[in-house]
């Protein structure tokens, strides 16, 4: 997400924020370029404008040509700038009820826009936050738009409210909110019909459904794909429904980023989750610092953290920290540790979110094929020979090889960098100086 532009606001920060003294032609050469990649980027030229304009204005005093380090000021303002282009740092989760009362959410968008993969990840989402919510196909227009929707709640295990042969949405909506209170379902998501284009007949439909439900949320579904296009839409949502907040599907898709970067100053709702893949759970919170901190690659330690935590139970790690201060870290675990590492997300999203890595970095410095080569090896192996790596002898090898599809080179070579990486585990976990020097490295 963001590829193009990243790159070049990376470049732009690089060659400022070292720099002990800058002068005036070196802020508009470098506010001519961020203009330039606002534009390629495919952001609405209104608000390219306003951008670049306030970043002038306030890079050009003296608070920056004369303060102690004018090339972090400088960086500093653009990030300012970002933050508040993107959004409300306060003003972006879900506005619902109390667990005691039912909050209905309104889901509406194009046909394609990925609408109904996108209520399900958001019940999946409140699921589990502790809510109790319940899916509703209102949906009628779209061929197997119900079924879609019933697939996909059985699969994350919530609920789905559907009526066979129904004609009338809003029926469906009305009936569904009154069997939510009555079994006491805390979120009512309501899944509308979709078309190929915007046309007063949908309009009409979705306004009728949410004048009948009055519903906490009305939230537009687009494909951050579409750029500038999602923009004029959104607006036309606005302004014959009412939107509280956007929800950007495919995002990680999206390598411009326009329709994110436009969406907050045209329509003026904040974006409030943005779809990061194709399962339950890719579905993140839209935070503007965290997203404006990757864009200046700056990374984003503090989600990089929270996926970690999702996926890291405390008391494994607590055993883990042990087990390399002993160096009784055997394969089983390193194998663990590769599978956290999958669930955690793709190479390309934790590369994002780690300082200085964007640009730095690539996947193709991450070997994954490598990796998922270790773990065949680790699983042709006894659960024994796991624990006790020793006692792969020759013939033992020979069977892991053929196995696993590998040569006996390859086992070799892991068991070689097992032990290797089992010792500097070791040094690593009594040495706190040697951490502490670890940690101020990464910038942490």
């Amino acid at each position: 997400m963001f590829d193009s532009i990243s790159a070049q606001f990376g470049k732009i920060v690089r060659s400022l924020s070292g720099k002990s003294k800058i002068t005036e032609k070196n802020i508009q050469d470098a506010v001519e370029e961020i203009k330039v990649a606002l534009l390629e980027a495919d952001v609405n030229l209104r608000v390219v404008r306003r951008f670049v304009n306030r970043t002038m204005e306030e890079a050009t005093g003296e608070k920056v040509l004369q303060s102690v380090d004018p090339g972090q000021q400088f960086v500093k303002i653009v990030y300012d700038k970002m933050v508040q282009l993107l959004g409300d740092v306060d003003n972006q989760g879900l506005i619902l009820k109390g667990p005691d009362t039912t909050s209905v959410v309104l889901m509406m968008g194009l046909q394609g826009s990925g609408k109904t993969t996108t209520a399900a990840k958001l019940a999946y989402r409140l699921k589990k936050q502790g809510r109790r919510p319940l899916l509703v196909a209102a949906d009628l227009v779209r061929p197997a738009a119900v079924l879609q929707l019933q697939v996909l709640g059985e699969k994350i295990g919530v609920p789905v409210y559907a009526e066979e042969h129904a004609k009338n949405p809003v029926s469906v909506a009305k009936n569904s909110l009154a069997k939510a209170k009555k079994e006491q379902f805390d979120v009512l998501i309501v899944d509308t019909s979709g078309r190929m284009h915007l046309d007063e007949m949908m309009m009409d439909e979705i306004h009728n459904v949410s004048s009948a439900i009055n519903p906490d949320e009305r939230l537009f579904v687009a494909d951050a794909m579409t750029g500038q296009n999602a923009v004029t839409i959104a607006q036309e949502f606005e302004e014959k429904v009412g939107i509280t907040g956007v929800i950007l599907s495919k995002f990680d898709s999206d390598t411009r980023g326009g329709a994110a970067l436009s969406l907050r100053s045209i329509v003026g709702k904040p974006i409030k989750f943005i779809g990061v893949g194709e399962k339950p759970e890719d579905l993140d919170p839209f935070y503007p610092d965290r997203i404006a901190s990757r864009i200046l690659g700056m990374g984003d330690v503090v989600s990089l953290v929270e996926k970690a935590q999702e996926t890291i139970d405390i008391k494994e790690a607590e055993k883990m920290q042990e087990k390399m201060s002993k160096a009784t870290f055997d394969l089983q675990d390193y194998l663990d540790q590769l599978d956290r590492m999958n669930k955690m997300g793709s190479v390309e999203k934790l590369l994002e979110m780690i300082p200085g890595a964007k640009g730095n970095v690539s996947e193709d410095d991450i070997d994954t094929a490598e990796m998922n080569r270790e773990k065949a090896i680790i699983q042709s192996m006894t659960m024994t020979e796991r624990q006790n790596p020793y006692m792969i002898g020759p013939t033992r090898k020979k069977r892991v090889a053929n196995g696993s599809g590998t040569t006996v080179y390859d086992v070799n070579r892991l068991l070689k960098k097992f032990e290797k990486m089992r010792l500097a585990m070791k040094k690593f976990a009594k040495n706190k100086k040697y951490q502490a020097s670890m940690l101020k490295h990464m910038g942490m």
